[in-house]
């Protein structure tokens, strides 16, 4: 793996197309960016350790980060080195995946979650 590209699995994919219809978001890297901070920002490290990325959901860095793409490094550095890694870059790409897999999952099992005003509600909260 290399942080070139950003894979998704099938699930992850799945859950994307309810958020897409739900938030009206119409593309994957917008929801995936807002997937890796809610995830993020949860201390804990994610549960899932492994992830098939075998989805056809796949996405340059350049087009995950956009012009952002260094504060988005230096954010999986940072959370790398908080989990006790040290940040190569096959451990970034580890900690990239799971963490937008992560994020995926919350906002996709979010009940209260009907339209991108709740989204951005969950940002300002």
């Amino acid at each position: 793996m290399s942080l070139d590209n950003v894979r998704l699995s099938q699930p992850a994919k799945d859950q994307l197309v309810k958020l897409k219809r739900i938030t009206g978001i119409k593309n994957w890297n917008t929801l995936c960016r807002w997937a890796l901070a809610l995830s993020l920002q949860d201390p804990t490290p994610p549960l899932v350790r492994e992830i098939n990325t075998d989805s056809n959901v796949e996405m340059s860095w350049k087009t995950f980060t956009g012009a952002y793409g260094d504060i988005y490094l230096a954010l999986l550095k940072q959370r790398c080195l908080a989990d006790g890694e040290e940040p190569t870059e096959e451990n970034i790409v580890h900690t990239l995946t799971i963490h937008i897999h992560r994020g995926i999952g919350h906002l996709a099992g979010r009940q209260d979650l009907k339209n991108i005003s709740d989204l951005v509600s969950l940002a300002v909260a």
